[in-house]
């Protein structure tokens, strides 16, 4: 079954999801931006840490493959340059001395890809800043899903593959055979709380596995939410809050 394409709605990304970019700003630690660089920021969303990257770097631009994040991310930031652009095929005439991407490339399928445009589109000595979900990334809440919809027999859509998931030895193995040399890596777990403690679970798969439901009834999706939340409890509840089981992975790479 091919991957259909997954509608981004800003709004309800803003408000019950804004815990992506929050954690974002952690890595912007990292990536210890300057005013004597030009960053982009591949994977923008609506725009936030890409502001908060413009207030220290020297020319900052912000690139997502959603025009839905892009239109809110030019609202909310008029100053700043946004593009609608996919990340494993892009071109900018004007090179970055560094590329900045949060939670975005688990959903490039075409990983090699993204890393031959990251790689083509630095300047020499260039560096990248990268954290994404790893190996065994929100597992718990997928098998869940995939096991209700078996069940229920939407075995083409419980067989749908939507991330890239690696390793990290398997990401900075690909980064290396592009050319970068790895400088750091890590993969960690992240547990990570959701908005509401009513339909936490609900309202991740309801923004992040759209196209797990196309073909099925609404009133079988409702179903289907309500028995993968259930489902999950056991692991992914904890003090009266909802978590998914987060695993990240960050890399630091340069360009030689």
């Amino acid at each position: 079954m091919s991957a259909p394409t997954t509608k981004w709605e800003p709004g309800f990304y803003n408000e019950k999801h804004s815990f992506v970019y929050r954690y974002g700003e952690d890595l912007l630690q990292l990536l210890a931006p300057n005013p004597q660089q030009r960053i982009l920021d591949l994977g923008c969303g609506s725009g936030q840490l890409t502001y908060r990257i413009s207030k220290m770097a020297g020319e900052t631009v912000g690139m997502d493959s959603s025009a839905e994040m892009i239109a809110d991310a030019r609202i909310k930031f008029p100053k700043l340059e946004f593009h609608v652009g996919d990340a494993a095929d892009f071109s900018f005439q004007k090179k970055f001395d560094v590329i900045f991407s949060n939670a975005t490339l688990h959903w490039v399928k075409d990983h090699c890809g993204a890393i031959s445009c990251m790689y083509g589109n630095l300047n020499p000595g260039g560096k990248i800043v990268l954290e994404f979900g790893g190996k065994g990334n929100v597992q718990t809440i997928i098998h869940a899903l995939r096991s209700v919809l078996r069940k229920r027999g939407y075995e083409q859509q419980s067989g749908l593959e939507l991330w890239y998931f690696p390793s990290v030895g398997e990401y900075s193995t690909k980064l290396e055979s592009a050319g970068f040399r790895v400088i750091f890596a890590e993969h960690f777990d992240r547990s990570t709380e959701l908005a509401d403690p009513d339909s936490g679970i609900k309202d991740w798969l309801s923004m992040f596995t759209g196209p797990f439901f196309t073909g099925i009834p609404g009133d079988h999706k409702e179903e289907i939410l309500n028995e993968v939340q259930q489902k999950c409890r056991e692991q992914c509840w904890h003090n009266g809050k909802w978590y998914a089981d987060y695993k990240r992975i960050r890399v630091i790479a340069i360009k030689e």
